[in-house]
């Protein structure tokens, strides 16, 4: 195969996995505009002062209603943090908002099959438990301080502004804030800066798929994943993902294609779910842990959260095969047949219409302006989302 011949079998293979995927990405990052149009962030740091039962569901639930991107998680987490919330709080918040979202939920279902939809739903849930339980065992006030007084130090990350944004509609019932000019605005608001926060990790992880799928035998990834030893591939599939993925320095949603990869070449069912949990962990990620709380702590939560992701990888590994619905195909059918006109492709067509309706909201509301802040740090002010934008939404 030569050099050009060998490019374009990667991109095509990473554009059929992203044509499959589309609708279920519109789907859900709209979804996701619904419900943090709905959620304040400005109670959030008051409601997680501590490190009880109670405030760590709060922080799960705060975590699911928010952006799936990684980025924008640990920068809010950061911001909660410095605003009074307890650091255990923060961390679960965390968990919650880069493995129980809706987006990444919907996308696994279409990709790889409900069982690993269900898969990240009882890890996620698996891991907020476990890291609470080694924070209560390991964390110590000298840690939280030192992770305080670095927090207090105003380090930039990525996607600060986006972090610090407090787009949720106020006032009134459900419906009628969802039904509002100024809850349409909020949405399209979310969903296009959400897009604009996670389109680098989503296109390059489908790119590295597509170049690993298009590239790599599949022999190697049987050798690398000890396929033809099924118990030690269980054993080593959950300590291997998470390594996986820190090297591949894909965040968000994007992980999810190569974790189609993955599971195509060989690795256990466990594995994948470790591999999908870690990219909270890729090196971006962990160099930003390091300027926001210092090295030690940065060690610290790579540590915690690294066993967290792999336990959670043998306890799902573990519970499904106990119930018999570990998936025994590993073909990826738009892996291997492509795109074709069918349901998928009609239901792509409508996603792209209510996408533009969303973009052209977006445009006609302050949306620039707003889409500017994303990169600029919390210290030069809260962003006032209303202010700017929601004064000019159309009633």
């Amino acid at each position: 195969m030569d050099v050009i011949s060998a490019v374009g079998a990667a991109i095509r293979t990473a554009f059929d996995m992203f044509w499959d995927v589309l609708w279920p990405l519109v789907l859900g990052f709209g979804l996701s505009g619904i419900v943090q149009a709905l959620v304040s962030h400005k109670t959030m740091a008051k409601l997680l002062g501590d490190d009880s039962p109670r405030s760590l569901s709060l922080a799960t639930l705060f975590g699911v209603a928010s952006s799936s991107c990684s980025y924008a998680a640990v920068a809010l987490a950061r911001s909660i943090f410095r605003k009074g919330a307890s650091f255990v709080s923060a961390m679960v918040f965390e968990i919650a908002s880069t493995n129980l979202v809706i987006e990444l939920g919907v996308i696994l279902i279409v990709l790889l099959g409900w069982q690993f939809a269900a898969s990240e739903f009882l890890g996620g849930i698996v891991m907020v438990i476990l890291l609470a339980l080694i924070f209560r065992v390991t964390l110590t006030p000298r840690l939280v301080s030192l992770a305080r007084e670095h927090a207090e130090r105003d380090a930039v990350g990525r996607m600060e502004g986006h972090a610090t944004m407090d787009m949720s509609v106020q006032g009134g019932s459900f419906l009628s804030r969802l039904l509002s000019g100024r809850g349409f605005t909020s949405i399209s608001h979310l969903f296009v800066m959400d897009w604009a926060s996670v389109w680098v990790d989503v296109a390059g992880g489908f790119l590295i798929a597509g170049a690993l799928a298009a590239w790599v035998p599949e022999s190697f990834w049987q050798h690398l994943f000890l396929s033809g030893n099924p118990t030690l591939a269980k054993i080593e599939g959950p300590l291997v993902g998470p390594l996986v993925a820190i090297i591949s320095f894909v965040c968000s949603v994007g992980n999810v294609p190569l974790a189609a990869v993955l599971w195509r070449g060989g690795i256990s069912f466990g594995g994948v779910v470790s591999f999908i949990f870690a990219d909270l962990i890729v090196l971006p990620v962990l160099d930003i842990y390091r300027r926001y709380y210092g090295g030690r702590v940065m060690l610290y939560i790579f540590a915690t959260f690294y066993v967290t992701m792999a336990a959670a990888g043998y306890i799902v590994e573990i519970v499904f095969g106990a119930l018999g619905i570990i998936p025994s195909n590993r073909a990826v059918g738009i892996i291997t047949h492509g795109p074709s006109w069918n349901y998928t492709s009609i239901l792509n067509i409508v996603a792209l219409v209510v996408a533009a309706i969303l973009l052209v909201r977006f445009l006609r509301t302050g949306g620039p302006a707003m889409l500017r802040m994303m990169s600029k740090p919390e210290t030069s002010g809260e962003h006032d989302h209303q202010a700017i934008a929601m004064d000019r939404s159309i009633p």
